[in-house]
């Protein structure tokens, strides 16, 4: 075989070579896309839930300290005041404008 044809047919190979070999990593990458793809939105959503479940547990751990406070009756009687309750036989008064006397009246001493 003369020595121009077995070069030629050398370099065929070699570009057929690097023609699969890159097919294949073509396959490759094509195959585990999905795959990375999915993995990558699992751990995103796996941190928000992280993230939800420790701000359920802080606002447990509130509400469970909340709970045990309002077993008191003072706690009890000073939630009802909050909301506008009274006993009976008491007068409710109802005053506006105290935020602005406040600030008012605060005025006034600091001359």
């Amino acid at each position: 075989m003369p020595r121009a044809v077995r070069s030629r047919t050398v370099a065929r190979r070699r570009s057929r070579f690097w023609i699969v070999a890159v097919a294949g990593l073509c396959l490759v990458a094509y195959l585990y896309y999905r795959p990375v793809k999915a993995y990558i939105s699992a751990s995103h959503q796996l941190a928000a839930t992280e993230a939800e479940v420790k701000a359920l547990t802080e606002q447990k751990a509130q509400l469970a300290q909340r709970l045990a406070i309002s077993g008191t009756g003072q706690a009890l009687l000073l939630e009802a005041r909050r909301l506008g309750y009274v006993r009976p036989g008491e007068q409710l008064f109802v005053v506006h404008g105290v935020k602005q006397w406040l600030r008012a009246h605060a005025k006034a001493n600091r001359h």
